[in-house]
């Protein structure tokens, strides 16, 4: 738990998980309904952990109750969703985030730093390579992260977070996209034994090209996203510049080498700790060093958190999600 702030209602489409997951939190309200949760009068923070469809109807409910929000990524369905949002946020004078928690890694953080300070040079070209082989298992059930029409996808759950730490710790934004998009496993079974179809991306590969900044120049990148491949668990960014390379891990762990040198050299950082009882992804340990900032951010009357993803980050990756699926349904690059 955080201190100096405590859970008040958990709210689920099942009133059973709710109440569940209320009883393990200490929570002393849950509902099936998500209004009840938003109204409710000691709630300063909603965290909106839903299907990406239901995104711009809770954060427009919680923004208009006044509330601070944490909100999943992807942000929305689409690019005029998020607009919605973000025109609604900056109208409400409250704290409006989207959980991009791997900015908080200290080895990210420190990574943004030394970019800052020249020590790869210019960016040339950058690389993510994402792989997480559970969802290869044809066994898995159906659900809403198979259907598309919900914001299901590899794109949308793990693509987001990969082109938002671009855009952050480039300083600059995606230029042009070519995507393509694949469901590797077609069908699954729901829970009532039925077969349906896989609508969504268990697969997707993506080349870009960023607009020019300081950092950047006629720079290119590289993404590979998969959630069928094996054998284990892999999730690596590499940004190569003029005077070198730089390497970030899954947790945090940061790696250079100068130009001209054979071998990566490990940068001193540290990792944090993970949430005992969830699979050690490093997401989580990007949350344990975030959750302390908004209750902090929140006990001061701040609007924004230092390295803090905003609305307004979430709509730039929104434009690329939007564009990647355009490029996927063309065959085309797309600009933006």
């Amino acid at each position: 738990m955080v201190e100096n702030a405590s859970i008040v209602s958990i709210a689920s489409g099942s009133p059973e998980n709710a109440r569940a997951a209320a009883e393990a939190s200490g929570a002393a309200h849950s509902t099936g309904d998500w209004r009840e949760t938003v109204s409710h009068p000691d709630v300063d923070l909603v965290c909106i952990t839903t299907p990406p469809l239901h995104h711009r109807e809770m954060t427009l409910a919680a923004l208009a109750a006044g509330k601070h929000v944490l909100c999943e990524k992807p942000m929305a369905m689409n690019v005029a969703e998020a607009e919605e949002m973000c025109a609604a946020a900056r109208s409400a004078d409250v704290l409006a985030l989207i959980d991009h928690e791997l900015r908080f890694q200290d080895g990210r953080q420190k990574a943004y730093a030394m970019l800052r300070e020249g020590r790869i040079g210019k960016i040339r070209h950058v690389k993510a390579f994402f792989r997480a082989p559970h969802r290869g298992d044809p066994n898995i059930a159906w659900n809403w992260w198979s259907d598309l029409a919900s914001g299901g996808g590899a794109l949308g759950a793990i693509g987001t977070h990969v082109i938002d730490s671009f855009n952050w710790l480039l300083g600059t934004s995606i230029s042009r996209v070519f995507c393509q998009l694949e469901a590797q496993v077609k069908t699954r079974r729901d829970k009532d034994g039925v077969d349906r179809a896989v609508t969504s991306d268990d697969e997707a590969n993506l080349i870009l090209r960023f607009a020019d900044s300081e950092l950047t120049s006629a720079t290119t990148g590289v993404v590979s996203l998969s959630m069928t491949e094996g054998p284990s668990y892999k999730n690596i960014l590499e940004l190569h510049g003029t005077l070198g390379s730089m390497k970030i891990d899954a947790n945090g762990g940061v790696s250079i080498a100068p130009r001209g040198e054979k071998r990566w050299q490990m940068v001193d950082t540290d990792l944090g700790h993970a949430v005992e009882g969830v699979a050690d992804t490093g997401f989580s340990r990007g949350f344990v060093n975030f959750a302390p900032k908004i209750v902090e951010a929140i006990s001061e009357s701040r609007r924004s958190i230092e390295y803090a993803a905003a609305f307004e980050d979430g709509l730039a990756v929104q434009r690329v999600i939007d564009a990647a699926h355009e490029s996927n349904d063309t065959g085309k690059a797309v600009e933006l």
